[in-house]
């Protein structure tokens, strides 16, 4: 039961970073994009370099194992593109205006710092608006309040997979899933920072926007009950462990495709789009270096 307790604890862990983005966007005197830049390109590395070094390899030898060389190989493929088109699915669903993974610009928020959104915002509005006479700031902070729920719903969709990722991933290997639970953390980050823009906008309330960042983070635990609940009602646990090859194979493939999706489809165009010049190369390099270092450390 401790190993339960152990991917759970990451998962929670990993869902919770969304809180610390909305507190940078909230405290920080200025946002560091480079940091940002660097941190989920970091991310990306570390996801891809486990994805095609480990999780598919290990997902491979379950499935081998449980099918012969021959068609083994064959499940492991077509376990991770399945795991790329489940949540292509999940991101097409979500409308691109709600995307979490659409970038706001960084004068988007800098009221986030100053305490005087909703004013700030207003005044705004009025000079796009006067030259037609009266405007509604409240119909205008509806919109972006309401922009804020959809932006933490669409989140916490996403956070679903990512946290039965890492919790299948810990349960099979508590190393693995520790590397999976901080890749994930850094990029929820970001994340954070998208549910507070909007909310803190048109509420001018930092506690009401932390809270909706931090909540729609919580669906990564949420993902990881869901995950153990279907693991004991189909195919049993033994001391939170042992799952047959082939669930534990197809799993991993599924993971490996997952995860690839994420660094291609989302944390290299956002760290592309925070950095400059060569920080997004540079965190996903290092992020393949030390997923590789900590690695070779555990054999």
């Amino acid at each position: 039961m401790s190993g339960v307790w152990l991917a759970l604890g990451l998962t929670l862990f990993a869902g919770m970073a969304t809180g610390i983005g909305s507190a940078i966007a909230f405290f920080a005197k200025r946002t560091n994009y480079r940091f940002l830049s660097v941190s989920t390109g970091f991310s990306a590395g570390v996801m891809l370099y486990v994805s095609f070094v480990e999780i598919l390899l290990k997902g491979g030898n379950a499935l081998t194992e449980a099918y012969g060389d021959y068609w083994g190989h064959w499940a492991n493929a077509g376990s991770f593109f399945g795991g790329i088109l489940f949540i292509a699915i999940i991101d097409n669903l979500i409308p691109a205006a709600k995307n979490p993974h659409e970038t706001h610009a960084g004068s988007e928020r800098a009221p986030l710092k100053g305490g005087q959104a909703v004013a700030e915002t207003g005044a705004a509005t009025g000079a796009e608006d006067s030259a037609g006479g009266m405007h509604d700031h409240s119909a205008h902070n509806h919109k972006l309040h309401r922009m804020g729920l959809f932006t933490a719903l669409a989140i916490a969709i996403h956070n679903l997979p990512e946290g039965l990722a890492t919790f299948l991933a810990a349960m099979h290997d508590p190393g693995l899933g520790i590397a999976i639970a901080v890749a994930v953390a850094l990029h929820n980050i970001p994340e954070g920072i998208s549910v507070s823009v909007p909310i803190y906008y048109a509420t001018g309330k930092r506690g009401k926007a932390f809270i909706y960042s931090l909540v729609s983070g919580l669906a990564e635990p949420v993902g990881a009950l869901i995950g153990y609940l279907l693991i004991l009602s189909f195919v049993g646990v033994n001391d939170g462990k042992v799952m047959p090859p082939e669930v534990m194979g197809m799993a991993f493939g599924g993971i490996a495709g997952v995860m690839v999706y994420i660094s291609l489809d989302e944390l290299l165009p956002t760290s592309r789009t925070y950095g400059k010049g060569h920080d997004s190369i540079l965190g996903l390099v290092l992020g393949m270096g030390v997923m590789a270092l900590s690695l070779l450390l555990m054999k």
